[in-house]
């Protein structure tokens, strides 16, 4: 049997970065501003894979279906997520936006 190779390896890891995720990157955005909700949407577009525009759009479809409420704090923004709001999908709509978040960040 041939070993793996240390490129093997990396290969197969930049594979798997490019493959789909079970999380929309809608998710991925609401999950970063919950654990540290004055973060700068260069990095979340950096720390999700995405570039900025496409995180501004999704702080803005999150903010309008009122999952998200931003507020100014000095010359930053900061994002107070809804936790009580009910998924939007009927298979999850007994769920709230709390238990998502506690779901996927439990450690």
């Amino acid at each position: 049997m041939k070993s793996e190779s240390a490129n093997d390896r990396s290969a197969a890891s930049d594979h798997i970065e490019h493959r789909w995720t079970f999380l929309t990157n809608h998710a991925h955005v609401l999950l970063l501003l919950a654990r540290n909700p004055s973060m700068i949407l260069r990095e979340v577009a950096a720390l999700v894979g995405i570039t900025e525009r496409a995180v501004q759009r999704i702080i803005a479809d999150l903010e309008g279906d009122g999952f998200i409420v931003r507020e100014r704090v000095g010359r930053q923004n900061h994002y107070r997520i809804l936790r009580e709001q009910k998924l939007r999908h009927a298979v999850g709509v007994h769920r709230t936006i709390g238990d998502l978040l506690r779901i996927i960040d439990s450690k």
